[in-house]
């Protein structure tokens, strides 16, 4: 696994989550990034850590990695289990755009950023996406009262838009994952293959979808204080 830095900690403004600079450099690997991650605890109760980035970058892979690295004092948190579901997508006729960013319940996922921040003496559920019902389900994963850092991943945590400020300003932090475009596509496509569409389908859909959505999300990348690579994990078979 490979992780590159390329604006250390100290120079982000936890406030907008900008950083001044991005001085190249080679970044610690996965323990001293969990390390990073924790200290955000350290003068409040619970942290958000908000990992962001575009379709196929490996936002999910990192943002599990990281919590099994930290252990019992880390939960997690995808964006994902804020799909709308399909019937809701058929209503609003974005069917053709799922994933893309009205695709989201995005104020059901600032109330459940604040409840995680506010209630930290309860059992928490957090729902996901599932990629064999092609559904949004409910309480796969539990915020627990140990875990100090809750690790939140999705495409448009970072983007400048209405409900994604506030859920935002929530984070104590916001990192990005780049990847490669070409690995990227490979990713998305092969995701697509197993989620059942034909090598013509697939290719159709990370084109006109999460190729459109990837670019809306690329400009965003300025708001994260730190850009990550995770070239060398691979997403689909990694399991926490």
């Amino acid at each position: 696994m490979e992780i590159d830095d390329h604006t250390p900690d100290h120079n982000t403004d936890h406030t907008t989550g900008r950083a001044p600079g991005h001085a190249s450099g080679h970044t610690p690997g996965l323990t001293a990034l969990a390390r990073d991650a924790l200290r955000l605890t350290a003068d409040r109760p619970r942290a958000l850590l908000g990992i962001a980035g575009p379709p196929g970058a490996g936002k999910s892979t990192f943002a599990r990695a990281l919590v099994e690295e930290i252990g019992e004092s880390a939960a997690y948190l995808p964006l994902d289990g804020f799909h709308l579901s399909n019937d809701q997508l058929e209503r609003l006729s974005l069917t053709s755009r799922k994933g893309s960013e009205p695709s989201f319940d995005v104020r059901g996922y600032v109330a459940l950023l604040t409840r995680v921040l506010q209630d930290t003496g309860h059992d928490i559920y957090v729902p996901d996406y599932d990629r064999t019902l092609h559904e949004p389900i409910a309480a796969r994963h539990r915020v627990p009262p140990t875990a100090r850092l809750v690790v939140t991943e999705g495409n448009y945590l970072a983007c400048d838009l209405p409900g994604w400020r506030e859920a935002r300003e929530l984070m104590a932090e916001c990192w990005y994952v780049r990847a490669p475009a070409e690995v990227r596509q490979q990713r998305l496509i092969e995701r697509q293959l197993a989620g059942g569409r034909t090598a013509e389908g697939a290719a159709a859909w990370v084109a006109t979808n999460d190729g459109p959505n990837g670019e809306l999300v690329e400009k965003s990348s300025h708001r994260c204080g730190r850009i990550v690579s995770t070239i060398g994990m691979d997403m689909f078979n990694y399991r926490p």
